[in-house]
């Protein structure tokens, strides 16, 4: 009997005891044609060389205005779920500058079935970010949208409008122009119905370049308003806030996966061609 590929990694994933990720989808950057892999919004997309692994998308602010040119914010649909996980890989230009604020920039997002897949991310029912802020690598969640709800808010009070929870690394890990991984995992807490009120057991995790920077599992991401939450929905919108910008500057992203189950580095992390 002849074993397919995947049903080979299958038994010998169990053989071990590890399991295969369950992928949602995943995108290499090859080519600008996203749209016909499932991307949808924005039109501009530039691939460039020097990938992790050959091309890859860019991201570029010029000087004098804060608006990205290069390529636009892209969304992806996919199978709703409770616990997404997330592995890409970025690089900042020589040079990166940040804000000077302790918010900025935005860089991708989750989001969930209590929006339309063309709801902006800034006032939702919950919006997670997956970000570099001066130097760290952030997580983090707002649902301003909550602010009437029968329950309101569970990430925090508003201020100026804007509410959030942050969960920072410890340490600065953005301080080269190198490729590095990022990886994420966020998991809805489960709610208590009979006594209306969330369970504090949602999970937040990130990693970088494989080590674990972050963790949390005692997290509240939604109320007994949303029981059906569920992820659905990714959203890659680098963006700084008006006369935020430092000065001209790019960012690349590449090999990205999005699962069930956590992801983990490229085996070999080869690195392709020259840098872009």
């Amino acid at each position: 009997m002849r074993l397919s590929l995947l049903g080979f990694l299958v038994l010998l994933a169990s053989a071990y005891g590890e399991e295969i990720p369950r992928v949602l989808f995943s995108e290499s950057f090859d080519d600008p044609q996203l749209d016909q892999r499932g991307w949808y919004d924005g039109e501009g997309v530039r691939i460039v060389a020097g990938g992790m692994k050959g091309s890859c998308i860019e991201y570029e602010w010029k000087d004098g205005g804060g608006t990205v040119t290069g390529s636009s914010p892209k969304r992806r649909l996919f199978e709703a779920t409770d616990e997404v996980f997330i592995r890409f890989y970025l690089r900042l230009s020589k040079g990166w500058g940040w804000s000077g604020r302790s918010y900025h920039p935005h860089l991708t997002h989750f989001m969930t079935t209590e929006n339309s897949k063309w709801h902006g991310p800034a006032a939702s029912h919950l919006t997670l970010y997956i970000e570099p802020v001066n130097g760290k690598l952030r997580l983090a969640a707002q649902d301003i949208q909550n602010k009437d709800a029968p329950h309101g808010l569970t990430q925090g009070p508003l201020k100026g409008g804007y509410n959030g929870t942050m969960f920072d690394s410890a340490e600065e890990l953005f301080t080269d122009d190198a490729w590095h991984c990022i990886e994420a995992q966020f998991k809805l807490n489960t709610l208590d119905t009979q006594n209306d009120k969330p369970n504090p057991n949602g999970i937040v995790r990130s990693w970088f370049d494989g080590k674990m920077v972050f963790e949390r599992t005692d997290v509240v991401l939604r109320s007994t308003d949303f029981p059906n939450m569920k992820f659905n929905q990714f959203l890659m919108a680098p963006y700084f806030g008006p006369g935020l910008l430092p000065h001209a500057q790019r960012l690349w992203i590449d090999e990205m996966m999005v699962g069930t189950t956590r992801i983990g580095p490229l085996a070999s992390e080869r690195r392709v061609g020259g840098q872009p």
